[in-house]
């Protein structure tokens, strides 16, 4: 207990910038739907100040309040005083878990899989086979299964499922690099898009390879870290950092590239930030010296990190080979991931790369509004994500688009669910797919 009251009075400076404005209401879209204040920021931070005492008499309900967060960014983005509230609530996360403890099945998820990439590679490897003894496909344009069996987990969930063979296996257990002559492009996959969505891996490395970039991929990559760091598993969050930064840092770059806006994001704020304050948020006898190295190798990766439309945009010209009639012509929307806008500053971008394709571009109302999927608060209160997400659903149909198009994998599994609930004929494009398809007349 000591060592929490410690670990939380580091915290001080960070909540005391905080004025108590109330302006985090306004943009906090679980407040939109509960209108409860203990939901909003402001009342998270004003928890955590009270945190010392409570952690007494409710420790696990202190740990419950905080985890009924979004982690969008919404707060912080439109934050009159600048609060790095994300900062503060992982840090907070980390806090309890170290006097908690993580559940069984997190500690196993995140310690046994996830923080073992070639584990966590064989077993869903294993699994995607499987999966159609246990979800039935859909027939709709958003390619989701539901669940054949009763579960209060699955029952109202429309899926998007592990492709049988995802992306690593095109590396074949080896480093990928091509023979173009340009920018050099280091290519960070991502969970999702490895194993969920691999036509993007696929679209991003053809798009770069048509622009003649030499693209390097390291074999084994690991996740970003962000679904363990968000349980507050910082143990599991350093030790894929540093798998990953072994990994990149073996060959000299121009770029790291990634099409998911949520790795963007922590790799460009959350890894050097949060390694930094390490000694802030774990026991001083777990740490021996401080990585000054590690911290270097850290800020030179972040300071290349870009999203894949903005890449594209920036340094190549977009209608280089795109044949006179690219595109079908579709209606298409856009909906801004809160990673990519809000933590970014990334919008305009991907709307260039969707125009040079030749379709369509039309706006939605509230385009850069979260979907409401906030990765573990999806299975942890899919209700309340639903609500949220209904309301993106809503203002995509209203464009009467044929695609919808986003920056990250987690946004599409959330939005394709909510639009295959109003069994709506619209697919669910990432920007450099529909790019890509227009480019290569796919």
């Amino acid at each position: 207990m000591k060592q929490l009251v410690s670990d939380v009075k580091q915290l001080e400076d960070d909540l005391a910038v905080c004025t108590r404005c109330g302006t985090c209401q306004a943009n906090c879209p679980l407040f939109a739907q509960t209108r409860q204040e203990a939901d909003v920021s402001r009342g998270k931070l004003v928890l955590i100040q009270g945190l010392i005492d409570q952690m007494f008499d409710d420790p696990k309900g202190v740990n419950k309040r905080l985890q009924r967060c979004l982690l969008c960014g919404s707060c912080g983005h439109g934050c009159p005083s600048s609060v790095n509230t994300i900062d503060i609530f992982l840090k907070t996360r980390a806090i309890i878990t170290q006097y908690l403890g993580l559940p069984f099945s997190k500690k196993m998820i995140f310690k046994k899989l996830l923080g073992r990439p070639e584990t966590f590679n064989d077993i869903m490897g294993m699994v995607a086979p499987f999966q159609k003894f246990f979800f039935k496909k859909e027939e709709n344009l958003q390619g989701t299964s539901c669940a054949r069996i009763a579960s209060p987990l699955l029952r109202h969930r429309h899926i998007v499922s592990l492709k049988t063979v995802p992306f690593n296996k095109t590396l074949e257990n080896m480093d990928y690099r091509t023979k173009g002559k340009g920018v050099k492009v280091a290519f960070f996959v991502g969970c999702l898009i490895d194993k969920a969505f691999p036509n993007i891996a696929h679209s991003v490395v053809d798009v770069l390879e048509h622009f003649n970039a030499q693209v390097f991929i390291p074999s084994h990559q690991g996740c970003c870290g962000i679904p363990a760091l968000a349980s507050g598993d910082f143990d599991t969050f350093e030790s894929l950092v540093k798998i990953n930064v072994k990994l990149f840092s073996e060959e000299k770059v121009d770029y790291i590239v990634t099409a998911c806006a949520t790795c963007s994001s922590t790799i460009i704020n959350l890894w050097p930030s949060l390694l930094k304050s390490r000694d802030k948020i774990k026991s001083p006898d777990k740490i021996k010296n401080k990585d000054k190295k590690l911290l270097e190798q850290l800020k030179a990766l972040a300071q290349k990190t870009v999203d894949i439309s903005w890449l594209i945009e920036k340094r190549f010209d977009l209608s280089k080979g795109m044949p006179k009639d690219a595109g079908q012509k579709e209606v298409i929307t856009y909906h801004d991931p809160c990673h990519l806008k809000k933590s970014l500053g990334v919008f305009k971008e991907p709307r260039q790369v969707i125009l040079a394709s030749g379709n369509q571009l039309k706006e939605m109302r509230q385009s850069d509004t979260c979907c409401g999927m906030g990765g573990s608060f999806n299975l942890d209160h899919y209700d309340l994500s639903s609500k949220i997400g209904l309301k993106k659903a809503k203002n995509i149909m209203d464009t009467e688009c044929t695609i919808v198009a986003t920056s990250c994998p987690a946004c599409m599994m959330q939005i394709s669910d909510m639009l295959a609930k109003k069994n709506q004929s619209i697919k669910v494009k990432h920007p450099v797919e529909i790019y890509a398809e227009a480019l290569f007349h796919k």
